[in-house]
């Protein structure tokens, strides 16, 4: 068992059911999946960045990550269907909590002049979105054979009823979050 989700089980699942005032253990909110999305808009002309992309975020995740591709042709932008546009990964389980274990622990501290994560970032349903600049801060990453800095969306989705509730959840899991902003 990973050891955020041992942390979870055990600690923080009753800290976050006194704190929320909620009645059964099943109704305390938890991290449903995590989802990365690399694009990869040059990738139309050329299809190695495409699987260099794919080979960085398969080392990220731990996981396989899948290519995606356009559901319909877009003429100014030179875009046909079908064309591979990014790659992309769904995280759940063990591996989630593992990554979620490194992003928060060894990632984010890697980030040049970070302050804090956004409060704002929350969609109103308790799924939390974040933008990385460079996909080069995670350990996975050997910097020397990056061929391209990348950026990189991370998508949080719990089960929380509201945003309030999936705040409570992430930073008992030490999300760091900047503190004086009101949602």
């Amino acid at each position: 068992m990973s050891r955020l989700l041992e942390e979870y089980k055990n600690q923080i699942q009753q800290e976050l059911k006194s704190k929320l005032g909620l009645k059964n253990i099943f109704e305390v909110p938890k991290i449903k999946k995590i989802i990365l999305n690399i694009g990869v808009g040059e990738g139309k002309d050329d299809s190695k960045l495409i699987d260099k992309a794919l080979d960085d975020l398969t080392l990220i995740s731990g996981q396989k990550a899948v290519k995606t591709i356009s559901k319909k042709a877009i003429s100014g932008f030179k875009i046909r269907a079908g064309m591979p546009l990014g790659v992309k990964v769904t995280l759940r389980n063990k591996i989630m909590y593992e990554f979620l274990d490194r992003l928060v622990n060894i990632a984010i501290p890697r980030i040049r002049d970070f302050r804090g994560l956004n409060m704002k970032s929350f969609d109103g349903n308790g799924n939390f979105s974040m933008g990385i600049k460079e996909h080069v801060i995670f350990p996975e990453i050997n910097f020397d054979k990056v061929d391209k800095i990348r950026g990189m969306d991370i998508t949080i989705c719990t089960s929380a009823k509201n945003n309030n509730e999936a705040i409570e959840l992430l930073k008992s899991f030490n999300m760091p979050f900047k503190d004086n902003q009101v949602n």
